[in-house]
């Protein structure tokens, strides 16, 4: 029973919000980036029209959760993210 207690206690502090992800970041470390990457983008998805999903996956160096959130921050801001078939980021 104490074992059992010990591992869920292991477990609870192995998936709390200081887990490392790519390259040692925190999550909320991520997720300021993502919030970088939004403001930096803005203008520019507005000056040219569109950013494409692959150009963002690159700007933010193929960091999966970076991009998520990022995706995430420029929906919430009114951006027009697309989908599977129109792979593109524009302002509505």
């Amino acid at each position: 029973m104490i074992f059992r207690l010990v591992n869920m206690i292991k477990h609870m502090d192995s998936c709390s919000r200081h887990t490392a992800y790519r390259h040692g970041k925190t999550y909320e470390e991520c997720k300021e980036l993502a919030e970088n990457f939004t403001a930096e983008l803005k203008p520019e998805i507005q000056t040219k029209g569109r950013l494409l999903w692959a150009d963002l996956l690159e700007k933010v160096e193929h960091d999966e959760l970076v991009y998520k959130l990022t995706l995430k921050y420029l929906r919430r801001d009114g951006f027009d993210i697309g989908n599977n078939k129109i792979p593109e980021i524009k302002k509505t």
